[in-house]
């Protein structure tokens, strides 16, 4: 009998290996930046500061520069390759691109970036990719491994013990 597989969160020794296709070859590894919604590149981010600007975008204000952009793809006109271009231009592209659904202007765009980018992959990035998660793309080999970001190590004060604190009489 075959175990169920084990998604990286119930077990953190485990990393999550996604199979997918090349879009541009390349491999990076950094932080993941997830958007559930689509992006826009004229008019949806700032290409100086790798940031997004379209003020009804979950991720306004949030940077994409250095991290694994995981998102649904492209939206907007053909003017989105030319702002992600510009993002290469100005050091703030991402390190990598992973889109689940992919179109010709997501496809030019990852071109002109020049970014390791996978697509079409065998598990959908948006449900097991979080923010936050090391993400490594090898396109390469049209993988996309997954491990899980560590808990916040929050520290718990001792056990306080009120008879040890009273004053004496």
């Amino acid at each position: 009998m075959t175990p169920d597989p084990v998604t990286p969160w119930e077990n953190p020794e485990h990393a999550l290996v996604l199979h997918g296709r090349t879009v541009v070859p390349g491999v990076a590894e950094g932080e993941a930046l997830v958007s559930y919604e689509t992006i826009s590149g004229w008019g949806g981010i700032d290409p100086a500061r790798g940031v997004v600007i379209e003020r009804r975008h979950p991720l306004y204000g949030v940077s994409f520069a250095g991290k694994v952009l995981v998102f649904p793809g492209a939206k907007g006109s053909s003017g989105w390759a030319g702002f992600f271009q510009a993002t290469r231009l100005s050091g703030t592209a991402p390190l990598a691109l992973v889109f689940v659904t992919i179109t010709s202007k997501a496809a030019l765009g990852a071109v002109v970036t020049r970014v390791p980018t996978v697509t079409g992959l065998d598990r959908d990035p948006l449900t097991v990719i979080r923010t936050g998660d090391r993400v490594r793309v090898d396109a390469d080999h049209g993988t996309v491994t997954v491990h899980p970001a560590s808990p916040v190590n929050v520290p718990v004060p001792p056990a306080h013990d009120s008879a040890m604190t009273r004053r004496r009489p």
